[in-house]
């Protein structure tokens, strides 16, 4: 695990009661920051999160709210930073595939506008909701936002057109986010390839082998592969309006 000092730090990860998000909370209270887990209000998981973290000895608050629902992503980013005394760092982690199994880019007629809707209210508006309502707190202490995007934007697999199209989109915005909020707060993203979560756990076992057979280091991602590379955006203090490419080194995408 990469390690640095972030005692004082009060940090809100967004979709953090498992995979990536979880991970990165628990990378970051490990290095001492406190930590608000934003979870769906009725995912069961976002207490078990902030139990882990409590059980590490770190300061840790439950932030439920929805961000793909304007309302919910406004209010869930004010009280998780009343109850932090304020912001440091924001991690826009929160995303959906929008289907259990991907979606072969030839099948047009699955891209419902139902579908487009909620894939782009959450993976794109909802970082940029966040933010939005993020900004004034951060710009307050002159921190950081971390995106998760995915090698899906670059032109890498994607579980379907539109879940590229919205991370092509995150990957946009990251930069040009990075110069609308300059100097006061830096914004950065990271693109994971396939990484180990709770989605491609019931992949089948075959899937993943062609996937890994692709990669220079034959594995698929860990969360906390991708958490090592948050953290160290969170830190790297000169680094600002970047995508950093997590994916175990896909020969091609």
């Amino acid at each position: 695990m990469l390690t640095a000092d972030f005692k004082g730090k009060r940090v809100l990860v967004t979709g953090g009661a498992s995979g990536i998000g979880l991970a990165t909370a628990k990378a970051l209270a490990a290095c001492g920051a406190a930590v608000a887990i934003n979870h769906l209000p009725d995912d069961a998981r976002g207490a078990e999160a902030v139990e882990a973290l409590r059980q590490m000895q770190a300061t840790a608050h439950a932030a439920p709210g929805n961000v793909a629902d304007s309302d919910s992503a406004d209010a869930m980013v004010h009280k998780a930073v009343e109850a932090l005394g304020g912001l440091d760092i924001l991690i826009n982690n929160a995303g959906t595939p929008g289907s259990l199994e991907p979606i072969p880019f030839t099948d047009l007629d699955a891209m419902t506008e139902e579908f487009w809707s909620k894939i782009l209210s959450t993976n794109l508006v909802g970082p940029f909701r966040c933010t939005r309502a993020a900004a004034p707190f951060l710009k307050q202490s002159r921190g950081c936002i971390v995106n998760t995007a995915s090698i899906a934007g670059l032109g890498g697999n994607a579980s379907s057109l539109a879940y590229g199209a919205s991370k092509a989109a995150l990957i946009n915005l990251t930069r040009n986010l990075a110069k609308a909020l300059a100097p006061d707060i830096r914004v950065n993203a990271v693109a994971p390839g396939l990484t180990r979560t709770p989605w491609t756990d019931t992949w089948p076992q075959e899937r993943k082998d062609r996937s890994m057979a692709n990669t220079m280091l034959l594995r698929m991602v860990e969360p906390e592969d991708i958490a090592d590379a948050m953290v160290y955006l969170c830190a790297a203090k000169s680094v600002t309006g970047q995508t950093v490419v997590v994916d175990c080194g896909r020969f091609s995408f």
